[in-house]
Formats: C-alpha cells, structure tokens, sequence
C-alpha cells in the first residue's frame, strides 16, 4: 500500500469511527476494551493525533513535553477529535512521505506515521461499531496490511514464549507469514510455511483477533491450539 492509500483509509475510517460513536453514544460501553466507554475512545483518539501532530508539526525528538489540553465535556469530544483530524491530516499529506521522523520504533518516516494513522484508527473504528452493535469488517487489503504491521512492530514474547512456531494465512487476500521465536522477540518471515499452528481466515477476522478485539475462536486455527492461543496472548498491546 502507498502513503496515499494509507492516509485515505485514515480519512475514510476516521469519518466511519465518528459515526458509530455517534449511533453508540458516548455513555455506552466498549465491550473490546473493557473499562472504556465511547467518550474514552474518542477522547483517546484525539490524545493519539494531537500527539503525533505536535511530534512531527514541531519535529520533536520525544513525546516529553507535550501537555494535552484539558479533557471537555463528552459531548464536545467529537467536534474536538474532528477538529483535530483536519489539521493533522493536512499536515501528513503536506510533507514527502520520506521526511524523516521520530517515533517509539525509533527513526522512521511520514510514510510509517501515515500506516500506523490508518491502522490506528481502522482498528478503534471496530471497536465503535462494537459500542454501537453494528460491527462491520477492515477493508482486506487493510487489514492484510495491518497484520504485516503487527507483525513487524507489535508481537514479542514479553507476557511468556509460545514453544512453537506459528504460521498465519489471509484467505481472502494475498498475505502470508510463519513466525518463530527468536529470544524474546520473533523472527517473522513473509513466506508458506508448514507452523505447528496455522491461524487462517478473512484478513480482517485475523486482523481482530491478533489485537485481541475478537476471540481466536473467529479465526481457524490448526495443528496446536495452544501455541496459537499462546502467540495472541503474548504480545504486549499497551
């Protein structure tokens, strides 16, 4: 996917994330994040693009620093978040994809802020739906995209290994990986590969349950069961 795709999936998700908050309502619960009501989805959302904006608007080399304003009452959380939005889109699709920036994976580009934007909120976008009772599937391309995305910046064995290798097929896009572990990370390979587990299935279902947003019951999972329960729950998500 380019830069392009990636930020008018931001766009087209971001408008489809403010829409099921609205049918939800921002009392409502979020039941793929336990805790969380629809007001703390969106207030965290806008926490998410105000501070990447300040990161790259002022090219700093840290998140220290940045002070969100204050919390608004949650029935100014959605012109906040869509205020936010505006300016911070213009400002990605402002820049080459190749300016350097900072991030948490270390230096990266425009281009890798613009897939995390798209993947960011394409994943909260399910969890509104959710809140609102009407889930709906990730675009496949997407969602293959993310999976690869997760696999590169996401998956390590910091909550216990998975003693065995695992090997994940998109069925209704092209996307294929098999994962070993390799000390406390993974060695991820984008290749067919016989895994003691295959997790295979829509690539928006696997997608899902790799952040844990659905159960691995959603998915077919082959070969050891445990393995694969135990690579989805190793990743740490926070």
């Amino acid at each position: 996917m380019t830069p392009e795709d990636h930020l008018h999936h931001f766009d087209q998700e971001h408008e489809r994330f403010v829409a099921a908050c609205r049918r939800a309502g921002v009392a409502a619960s979020v039941p793929s994040c336990p805790g969380w009501s629809v007001g703390d989805l969106l207030y965290h959302m806008y926490e998410v693009q105000y501070g990447w904006h300040r990161v790259t608007a002022e090219r700093r080399e840290s998140f220290d620093g940045i002070n969100l304003p204050a919390r608004p009452d949650d029935e100014s959380l959605v012109a906040l978040l869509e205020g936010e939005h505006i300016g911070y889109a213009a400002m990605l699709r402002a820049f080459p994809p190749a300016t350097p920036i900072f991030t948490w994976a270390g230096p990266q580009t425009f281009a890798w802020l613009a897939r995390r934007m798209a993947q960011e909120i394409a994943v909260h976008r399910v969890d509104a739906d959710l809140a609102a009772g009407e889930p709906t599937p990730i675009d496949g391309t997407l969602a293959s995209d993310g999976i690869d995305e997760f696999l590169e910046f996401f998956v390590n064995t910091a909550n216990g290994t998975v003693g065995g290798s695992v090997h994940i097929h998109c069925t209704d896009v092209a996307g294929e990986w098999t994962i070993r572990e390799d000390g406390r990370e993974f060695a991820v390979t984008r290749e067919h590969a016989k895994g003691d587990a295959a997790i295979r299935g829509a690539a928006s279902d696997v997608l899902l349950a790799l952040w844990r947003r659905t159960p691995l019951s959603t998915v077919d999972v082959v070969g050891d069961g445990a393995v694969a329960a135990r690579f989805v729950a190793a990743s740490r998500l926070e």
